[in-house]
This record gives C-alpha cells, sequence and structure tokens, in this order.
C-alpha cells in the first residue's frame, strides 16, 4: 500500500529511475505527488496581493508507475531500538 511519506521510485516518464518521497495522494484518481518528480511550469498572473511569475509545482503521477523502495538500513536501526 501506497502511503504519504514513503520512498518510490519512478518506472517511466520523464523522471525514469528517480526517487523521492510521497507528498500527497488522490485516491479517487489513483494517483500521487512525489517530492522533486514531474515537475510543470505554473504561470501566475499578477494580483494586488500576489506577485505573478513562472512557478515550477508537482503535479501528479499515476500510482501504477511508481514502485516503493525499502529501506534496509531503516529496518536495521528500528530493530536494534
Amino acid at each position: 500500500m501506497i502511503k504519504k511519506g514513503l520512498r518510490v521510485k519512478i518506472l517511466c516518464g520523464k523522471d525514469k529511475k528517480k526517487e523521492g518521497e510521497i507528498i500527497e495522494i488522490d485516491r479517487l484518481n489513483n494517483r500521487a505527488k512525489v517530492k522533486e518528480i514531474n515537475m510543470v511550469k505554473k504561470h501566475v498572473k499578477t494580483t494586488k496581493e500576489k506577485k505573478g511569475g513562472i512557478f515550477s509545482k508537482e503535479s501528479f503521477i499515476h500510482i501504477s508507475n511508481l514502485k516503493l523502495v525499502e529501506e534496509k538500513n531503516k529496518k536495521k536501526t528500528e530493530a536494534k531500538k
């Protein structure tokens, strides 16, 4: 099961073979946001409250394109405690 905070590896797409941490999950559409993966440009118009410009942010990626990464070192340290 994929949960927020777990490390995953990207299986296909422009960020193939990269790893990252899940920051948000959309269960209805089977999609997840991964930190620093699938970055897109967002054009924001200037308003009185906010300065406009072009911002980069993460976009959702389908869960079928993700693989959980088991951290062996983490498990060993938890077992010792």
